[in-house]
């Protein structure tokens, strides 16, 4: 429909009307004299109000255009100010990059939260199917290790170990229920494996060698997991009671067992360098000098120390199955779950009793449980076959090889739980 200036005018009082009641929210427009071509420039004031302007843009008509005043839905004109559609499309494009990025970092962060699972899953693959693990022998267990001192490392700081330093009532407590509170355990379960359940000698002598080795490195890796500023105080408890070991278990085995083992000290020397010392210090240096390169690392330490720690449990069984489903391996299985149980408990309780003012005490009672409950069984393992004839005294550091992890680790998934909450 076509319209004179005149009717333009009296229209306009209409338009006025409707903006008032209708869009109280959007700025009322200044009165137009005329729909001229200046009503072409304020086309979005018109629009506002749901209304759209259309010149007519014959040439003849120049002096007297005609209008085209239709009603229109909204949104069918673009505000020239707004922006281009495809540039919104680019940048939500790579918002949605960046969120998958993040994911996935954040799931190779959290792979630590799968490790019990996993421990459980390849426990029961070596049993099921041993040669799953088999390929994984004695000589990948340092380099193993190392790479979780490694990782354990690269997330610490000097200032972490000058704080575990400064200490040493908390060291002497670990380095106590390391060589005094778990031989004796050990020392009990041994002799009642003999006297009450009919077992032979060399499977009691087995149980206490397994109590007299130093303390394990898993157990610094646990600690890392659960509460990460305590794992310095665990790694320097470890590194003391591994590097006396040398001495004391010789010491702790002839007074138990009855037996010297003349046990190799520089080799002992060399495993504590190249499986605690050289991969934390590598590891603390990369954190310090080249921090770029370990933030892009560190995402990736995560599930490579899930699949380590599998092997680590998982190898021990399946090389030892035969000896693990002997006639024997249900009642020392039993025996060697309670030997851990009460190490755990025991570093635990003598922790909250010894240090009941600590600032952090629930940390240093689950840090003490670590290092109580878990010890190199693999060491024990090793000293069995070596200075050992009778193949029974290794069934019981096969064994607690397994249920010290499984142990260990179903303790790190509990207590992160209840962190959480």
């Amino acid at each position: 429909m076509s319209f004179n200036a005149k009717q333009c005018q009296i229209q306009r009082p209409y338009i006025s009307q409707f903006h008032t009641q209708n869009n109280p929210h959007v700025r009322k427009c200044t009165p137009l004299p005329l729909f001229t071509r200046k009503c072409f420039h304020e086309r979005s004031e018109l629009r506002s109000v749901g209304f759209s302007v259309q010149l007519n843009p014959q040439p003849k008509l120049a002096g007297n255009p005609r209008i085209l005043l239709s009603r229109c839905l909204p949104g069918k004109f673009s505000d020239p100010f707004e922006q281009d559609p495809g540039q919104n499309s680019i940048t939500e494009q790579n918002k949605m990059v960046e969120q998958k990025k993040f994911s996935v970092v954040d799931i190779l962060k959290q792979s630590n939260s799968l490790l019990p699972h996993v421990v459980l899953a390849s426990t029961l693959l070596a049993l099921v199917y041993p040669p799953s693990f088999t390929w994984f022998t004695t000589r990948y267990y340092a380099p193993a290790l190392g790479f979780l001192m490694f990782a354990v490392g690269v997330n610490s700081s000097e200032k972490d170990f000058i704080e575990a330093f400064k200490r040493p009532a908390a060291i002497l407590a670990g380095y106590f229920g390391q060589f005094v509170v778990k031989p004796i355990l050990g020392y009990f379960f041994g002799i009642i494996s003999v006297s009450m359940f009919g077992l032979p000698t060399p499977i009691g002598a087995g149980i206490m060698l397994v109590s007299c080795v130093s303390g394990a490195q898993l157990s610094n890796y646990a600690t890392f997991l659960t509460d990460p500023p305590m794992a310095p105080l665990s790694i320097v408890m470890t590194s003391l009671s591994t590097a006396t070991a040398v001495f004391v278990t010789p010491l702790l085995s002839f007074l138990l067992i009855g037996k010297r083992l003349p046990v190799d000290v520089k080799g002992m020397v060399s495993s504590i360098l190249q499986i605690v010392v050289a991969p934390i210090a590598a590891g603390l240096f990369l954190n310090r000098f080249f921090p770029r390169i370990a933030n892009s690392v560190r995402p990736f330490l995560p599930p490579l120390s899930v699949l380590v720690t599998a092997c680590c449990v998982g190898a021990p069984l399946a090389i030892n199955v035969k000896s693990v489903v002997s006639p024997f391996g249900a009642t020392i299985l039993s025996l060697i779950i309670s030997f851990h149980l009460l190490a755990f408990v025991a570093g635990y309780v003598l922790t909250g009793l010894v240090f009941p003012k600590a600032p952090d005490l629930k940390a240093l009672q689950r840090t003490m449980s670590f290092e109580t409950g878990m010890q190199s069984s693999l060491l024990a393992l090793a000293l069995a076959n070596r200075f050992f004839q009778d193949p029974l005294v290794a069934v019981p550091p096969a064994i607690s090889t397994v249920m010290m992890s499984l142990m260990g680790f179903f303790l790190v998934m509990v207590w992160s739980k209840k962190k959480e909450v």
